[in-house]
């Protein structure tokens, strides 16, 4: 629920506004999912919630740890389907890349998730999950989970209203209070639903690019067959932004295919004037794809031109791959399933 589902939820058995964002502190800052243990509510309402709700969870089936110290769950759900999500460290940081679908169905050709179908959209329950069961864990380091990116299985703009309840939560004060600009949704494109989210929700955007010509996008993205380059990148520049934030364009550079120089011209050109930055990501190999990473120095070429054209750019560092963690490489969902 929504803080103000829950204030809703409380206000039939005459309760105060308040109690919901008690509650809301002892799930996601306290990590309590026994209402027994919530002791600053009456005994009378612990009782009620213990007699007719639930707080849902399900713990990581399985945990891998990278060498590079990120960190991969597998998360069961309750009708047998997986999906993963990944815990990045950095420095300060504590990121946690999420999925949204189970499985995804928009087929680029690079990604191995498309690669594996797509099985269904997942509840805002199931996606906050994630990032409790993150939350739960760095608080036991004491540590904090201080960003989360809509980056891992699925397309979050294909599921916007559990995405949006999702968003909520990790925002609101009482729950997270995670800062908008520390919230990145991650989308291929789906232009009627990118500004809705915006004017609701203070959130970063992230948009999948990676070509800078409709006919190359349109084989690498079939989603650019529906809403082409031309309409893209207009809705990203309609985005409001709040002083210093930019809309950042995902590039994944794929040998011979979309990293030569003059394609970064062409997408130098693309965002002339614009409020968007350019994260170049070297291609992260996987068994669904014979696409190839681009030599460092092609990388470095590819940047530069985009620089040299007035274009912020920088190059995501790779992380996780050593457990398939890595953009691009989440896959278990639609093998998953138990049988």
């Amino acid at each position: 629920m929504t803080l103000q589902e829950l204030e809703e939820f409380l206000s039939r058995w005459g309760k105060e506004r308040y109690r919901a964002r008690q509650l809301f502190r002892w799930i996601y800052q306290k990590h309590v999912d026994d209402f027994a243990e919530m002791t600053d509510l009456s005994k009378e309402l612990r009782g009620i919630l213990a007699s007719s709700c639930r707080v849902s969870g399900f713990p990581a089936e399985r945990v891998e740890t990278s060498v590079d110290g990120t960190e991969k769950y597998l998360f069961r759900l309750g009708d047998g389907e997986a999906v993963e999500s990944v815990l990045i460290p950095d420095e300060g940081r504590r990121t946690l890349c999420i999925s949204s679908q189970v499985g995804c169905p928009l087929l680029c050709g690079f990604c191995a998730t498309g690669a594996a179908g797509f099985r269904r959209n997942m509840t805002s329950a199931e996606i906050v999950q994630q990032a409790c069961f993150a939350a739960k864990r760095l608080a036991e380091r004491e540590e904090r989970l201080s960003n989360v990116v809509f980056m891992g299985m699925g397309e979050p703009l294909l599921n916007v209203p559990e995405v949006s309840r999702t968003t909520g939560i990790l925002l609101s004060q009482f729950a997270f209070g995670i800062s908008g600009k520390r919230v990145t949704v991650s989308t291929a494109g789906i232009v009627p639903e990118m500004m809705p989210l915006a004017l609701g929700y203070p959130v970063s955007f992230a948009v999948s690019i990676n070509a800078a010509r409709d006919d190359l996008r349109s084989v690498l993205m079939p989603v650019n067959r529906k809403y082409p380059l031309k309409e893209v990148v207009a809705a990203m520049r309609r985005i409001p932004l709040q002083s210093g934030r930019k809309v950042t364009a995902e590039y994944v550079l794929l040998a011979g295919v979309n990293d030569s120089a003059e394609d970064a011209l062409a997408l130098s050109r693309l965002f002339r004037g614009a409020r968007i930055k350019v994260n170049l990501i070297p291609f992260n190999a996987h068994e669904a794809s014979t696409y190839r990473a681009p030599e460092a120095g092609a990388v470095d070429r590819f940047r530069d031109v985009l620089i040299a054209g007035g274009v912020q750019t920088i190059r995501r560092e790779r992380r996780g791959a050593d457990i398939r963690a890595a953009c691009g490489q989440l896959r278990i969902a639609a093998g998953g399933k138990r049988g």
